[in-house]
């Protein structure tokens, strides 16, 4: 695994930061997208510490780029390629949320989630899927969410982009998996985060009922599935989603 390279869209906080450090651990190469410069100058300073502990060759780009613009995805499809030659693994990680009820939504909220959330995961698909058909081999790995399998209240943006990357993986599984690219999704729950962090011990409490294992989910539990998707063992598995949920989506 070692001389495989992986492309992170939104590698700098949460999910995308815990997939970027297993990833490395692992040997991969990386290409971590991020927005702001203080992002970048923290994820150097985390990963060159895990490189030197870990006695690590993998090589790291940075690439800054706004995932709403088609041309930044392009010039960062462009530099990975560049950097690398081959690119083995997308994964689109990159996220937001403006929550509201749906008749108080601003229309610029539902549209700025469509195009953080599910616009660009169209934009890298295609991107790095004409790449990895040629090569005949790939894995593309999306970010979902609970919400878009069973929805949520105050929620019809995310929920909808969200669900959008479901229906996307499927198909898009169909049109690639005879030149050995597969097309997964994930589906997490709660996972541990700042903000859960900052919840009410009764709205902890409350959430932590409605999931069987009793218990939030961590980044790293995100990373190991999509470790695995990512990895050989997973060559028969494509159109799929994992829910990496604590069983809420039983």
């Amino acid at each position: 695994m070692g001389n495989r390279t992986c492309f992170i869209t939104g590698a700098s906080r949460g999910i995308g930061r815990a997939i970027a450090r297993k990833f490395l651990e692992e040997g991969y190469n990386l290409a971590l997208n991020y927005r702001k410069d203080e992002d970048k100058q923290s994820l150097e300073e985390e990963f060159e510490q895990v490189k030197k502990d870990c006695q690590l060759s993998s090589e790291i780009i940075y690439l800054k780029g706004d995932v709403r613009h088609y041309d930044q995805c392009e010039e960062m499809y462009k530099a990975c390629v560049e950097a690398f030659g081959k690119v083995d693994v997308l994964i689109n990680n990159a996220g937001i949320t403006r929550d509201n009820l749906a008749v108080r939504m601003k229309n610029e909220d539902f549209y700025d989630v469509m195009e953080v959330n599910l616009y660009s995961c169209f934009y890298f698909m295609k991107l790095f899927g004409k790449h990895m058909m040629k090569n005949r081999y790939g894995r593309i790995i999306s970010i979902s969410s609970i919400v878009g399998l069973r929805g949520n209240a105050g929620q019809v943006n995310y929920a909808a982009s969200k669900a959008g990357i479901i229906g996307m993986t499927k198909s898009l599984a169909k049109e690639l998996s005879a030149r050995s690219v597969t097309v997964n999704a994930i589906a997490p729950g709660f996972v541990k985060s700042d903000m859960t962090d900052k919840l009410s011990d009764k709205v902890k409490d409350s959430i932590l009922a409605s999931i069987p294992t009793g218990s939030f989910a961590e980044g790293e539990d995100i990373a190991n599935a999509a470790l695995f998707l990512a990895s050989d063992s997973a060559k028969q598995i494509t159109g799929q989603v994992i829910s990496v949920d604590g069983g809420m989506s039983i």
